[in-house]
Parts: C-alpha cells; sequence; structure tokens
C-alpha cells in the first residue's frame, strides 16, 4: 500500500476516488464548504433533500460532479453522536472499505475531519489503512490456479488532515496500521495455504526469506539438532510425519545494544493436525491446516516489527511440525522427556500443541529474555468459554498479562484473561510421569496453560490461546491474521 499523508485539502486534487465523512445536516468544515462551492453545492442539496443524511455509517457512491478531478465521490456519514470510540471508528471504516473494494476502487483520497473530530487523527489513520488492507485481502492459489484469483493491485492512499500536526500524527498511526497489514498479510497468506503446500520446511524456507528481506538473523535447527538438545517432546509429535520438525528462529536487533535481553514470541507451528492416534473426526479436519496460525502471528509480528524499525530486540522461536497416525506415532499411554527433563504422559495425542510448545519455551530460556508471550491455537475450550471474538490469556507475570490485554484493547484485538492457579494443577497428576498432558474434561484452556507454566518458570511469561480468533468466525473459512495486531502493539508499547 503506498500511503501519503497531506497537511491540507485541496478539493479539484487528482484522484481516481474522493471520500468525503460528513456529519448529519449541520454546518460544513472549512475544507468541506470549499468542496460544496465547488461541486456547485452538490453536499448541501444532498443533505437538505434528505438523499444523504450523514447517519453513522450510510455510504454513498457517485460518479463525481463537474468542479472535481475525481472519478467517484464517496460519502460517508459519522451519525449526530458527540463521540465515536475505537470499536465504532473501526466498524464505520469497517463498511466504507467493502464499498470501496465492491467499486473496484485502487487509488483514494480521504477528507475525514468529520470523524477525525469525533475521535482522533491517529485512531481514524491507523483503523482506515488496516480496515482497507482487510477489505482489500485475497488469498493467491498455492499450488497456482490458472482461474483462481490473482494478486491485487497495490491500493494508493492519500490522507488529507487539516494542519502539519495533525498529519503528523495521522502519518506515524498510518505507518503503524501498514506495517500490521502487511505482518497480518504475511500471517494470513501462511495460515490459508494448504497443509502439503506450507509444511514445516516451507516455514523455515520462509524465514530465510525474511532475512534478506527484513534483515533478520534466522536458525532454523533439523531434528538432530533437537534431539541432541534433549527435545523429546517436540520430536515425539513429528515421529508421525514424514515431514520433518523444525525449530524456526527469528532474530530482529532493533536495539541500539545489540545485546540487549530481547522480548520473545513462540508460536505453535503444527502445519497440519489429524490428531495422531488420537485422530480427529473427519469433518472439518480440513481447517487443522490453520493450526499453526500461533507460528504466522509471530511471523508477521516480527516483520511488522522490522518494517516499523522498533527499537527494542525481539525473538520469534517456531517450533513447527506435524501431527499424524503412523506405526511410530505418539501412543495414549506414552511417556515422553522433555528438554527440561521432565517427563509427560501423553493421555491423549490431538493435545501435542503444548507438546511442542514446552521444548520450544525451554529452548528460548538461553536468550535470556525480558519477556516472553506464546501464541497458539490450543483449546476448543477457548471457543466455548470466549468465542470467535477473543482470546485467552494467562501467565506468571501479572504485568506481562495486563500489558498484553492493554495492547489488544488499542489494536482492537482483544483477549481476556483466565485464572492460572494451583488448583488446576491438580488435573495434570499423572502416576507414571511428573505430569499429563491433558487434565480431563474440566477448564481445558486453564489446564493447557497450567501445562505450560511448568515450562516458565525462568522468565516473566504470558500464553495467549488464539484458538477461537486466528480463523473462523465472521471472517469464514479463512485466517484473520490475528494476533499480529496485539503482539505488534505490546512491541510497540515496550519502546
Amino acid at each position: 500500500m503506498k500511503i501519503q499523508v497531506k497537511s491540507s485539502f485541496n478539493p479539484t486534487l487528482k484522484t481516481d476516488c474522493l471520500v468525503v465523512a460528513l456529519k448529519p445536516a449541520k454546518k460544513l468544515s472549512s475544507q468541506q464548504s470549499e468542496l460544496n462551492k465547488v461541486t456547485g453545492g452538490l453536499i448541501a442539496r444532498l443533505q437538505e433533500a434528505g438523499e444523504f443524511d450523514a447517519t453513522k455509517a450510510q455510504v454513498s457512491v457517485t460518479p463525481a460532479p463537474a468542479g472535481l478531478n475525481a472519478k467517484k465521490l464517496v460519502l460517508i456519514g459519522t451519525g449526530d453522536t458527540k463521540s465515536l470510540d475505537s470499536e465504532e471508528i473501526r466498524d464505520l471504516l469497517t463498511t466504507l472499505a467493502k464499498a470501496l473494494k465492491e467499486n473496484k476502487v485502487n487509488e483514494v483520497s480521504f477528507e475525514l475531519s468529520a470523524l477525525i473530530a469525533k475521535s482522533d487523527a491517529a485512531i481514524v489513520a491507523r483503523q482506515t489503512i488496516e480496515t482497507l488492507g482487510d477489505a482489500a485481502y485475497q488469498y493467491v492459489m498455492q499450488p497456482k490456479s490458472v482461474t483462481g484469483p490473482k494478486a491485487a493491485k497495490e491500493m494508493k492512499v492519500t490522507l488529507c488532515c487539516t494542519d502539519r500536526k495533525q498529519a503528523a500524527e495521522a502519518k506515524k498511526a498510518a505507518m503503524i496500521g501498514d506495517a500490521i497489514n502487511n505482518g497480518k498479510t504475511l500471517a494470513k497468506d501462511l495460515g490459508n495455504m494448504p497443509g502439503n503446500v506450507c509444511t514445516p520446511s516451507y516455514l523455515a524456507s520462509q524465514a530465510r526469506k525474511l532475512s534478506k528481506s527484513h534483515g533478520l538473523k534466522v536458525k532454523v535447527l533439523s531434528e538432530k539438532d533437537m534431539s541432541d538438545l534433549g527435545m523429546g517432546s517436540l520430536l515425539s509429535v513429528s515421529k508421525g510425519s514424514r515431514e520433518p520438525a523444525k525449530l524456526i528462529v527469528m532474530e530482529y536487533k532493533g536495539a541500539k545494544n545489540k545485546k540487549e535481553a530481547p522480548h520473545a514470541l513462540v508460536g505453535k507451528g503444527l502445519t497440519f493436525d489429524a490428531g495422531g492416534i488420537s485422530l480427529k473426526p473427519s469433518a472439518k479436519m480440513d481447517e487443522m491446516k490453520y493450526d499453526m496460525c500461533g507460528a504466522a502471528s509471530v511471523f508477521g509480528a516480527v516483520v511488522a516489527a522490522a518494517e516499523l524499525e522498533l527499537p527494542i530486540n525481539v525473538l520469534g522461536v517456531v517450533p513447527s511440525s506435524e501431527n499424524l497416525p503412523d506405526g511410530i506415532a505418539n501412543k495414549p499411554g506414552d511417556v515422553v522427556t522433555s528438554m527440561s527433563g521432565q517427563t509427560i504422559e501423553i493421555l491423549n495425542t490431538d493435545a501435542e500443541g503444548r507438546l511442542i510448545l514446552c521444548d520450544a519455551l525451554t529452548y528460548t530460556e538461553r536468550y535470556k529474555p525480558q519477556t516472553v508471550i506464546d501464541i497458539a491455537t490450543l483449546t476448543g475450550a477457548v471457543i466455548v468459554a470466549l468465542g470467535h471474538q477473543t482470546a485467552g490469556v494467562m501467565g506468571n507475570d501479572q504485568e506481562v498479562v495486563d500489558n498484553l490485554i492493554a495492547a489488544g484493547e488499542t489494536s482492537l484485538d482483544h483477549a481476556w484473561q483466565l485464572p492460572l492457579k494451583e488448583t488446576y494443577k491438580k488435573q495434570l497428576k499423572s502416576d507414571y510421569a511428573d505430569l499429563a498432558n491433558i487434565g480431563g474434561p474440566s477448564a481445558g484452556t486453564i489446564t493447557a496453560g497450567c501445562f505450560l507454566s511448568y515450562f516458565t518458570e525462568k522468565f516473566r511469561w504470558a500464553h495467549l490461546d488464539i484458538a477461537g480468533t486466528a480463523w473462523g468466525g465472521t471472517a469464514g473459512k479463512r485466517a484473520t491474521g490475528r494476533a499480529v495486531p496485539a503482539l505488534t502493539q505490546y512491541l510497540i508499547d515496550r519502546c
């Protein structure tokens, strides 16, 4: 997306589409009055005639009248309330972005002073870019198809502000929105790819590409490397697959002191999860290609941090494998030894995400991170509890949890804290190992977090369960790109 921010509005600027935000039948702003004059009083006539009442999210798309150098004129209503919160701004701009997509608009200029007056320039600019990105996104089929959708043209966006101060705020926010959109696009692409394309080896190859395009330091551990480190838990999951597991490590070093402790993001990268011997039902099993969306969000957040040139160090760790049934696959009742030395009784082979994450978390210790967040499509139980709107979060450090929740509020990528208490850990008791990999039918999301907590005692940690938010819901059978916004905002806030 090419973005330009202007400190003033020229009603005769040359553009394919001009978007103007309007309040209901009240005095026009000075900028809008000038636009009204150029168009021979069109805006005033529309409002006086009741053809455009400017109710909240009302959209009018018309061929641009004489006097404008635009092909289309789009009016968006802001409603008659004095202010709009971030969610309302997002919803309004989402409606607008969809209308622009339906009208095949690829170059657009915005005069949004009426909307900014109900919020602020930073929120409006950032949400404008993010909603345009979400609406414009389309998955280009892999493997490529003759009849499938082609890559969309790069959109050109101009934001017109009222003065230099407002323009400076809008420009900074728009750049954040653009970086988040790029990170989400990468996460969506990886999530939407079929499992026979997006394998652990493919993820590793994409990380190596990012080392060149975004200046990351990338290391990929093979199964032999992991075996030498004692990652028996992670490797037990990949035994049932012919695709070799990978542990992908990406380092972005933006701090002045390159040795400064990083903030670590650890993402579950199950590129396909059939459940193993504890086989999943066949219905909707195809959606288990999305079981690597935690990994995808790490890729996206690291990319966003690099594009924003954040002055901190960020570590991305992605344990990746498939979970399939095979003659040597994990069996219920098997006991494996994790990298930490703790033994695990596998009561359900479909609770495999925690088995690869626990070794990745132990591996992360060597970087002495300031904070660690793991991100995983870990439990169906979190969808029962929180639906597709909100992720579940828990951790061993309340400040880290609070900061992650706050980042979700700012980015509209919401999370809700669940309890992580000793009483739940009792459900993980095993007669044959240090702990079991499941805690029974109740509190599944919480006991999964409790399991991971046994491998996070040496650092400040939070766990984000995105099984409900990473795909599905209003997005349908599509990846959403979450939790890239929350993770990126979390990293921005650490600066």
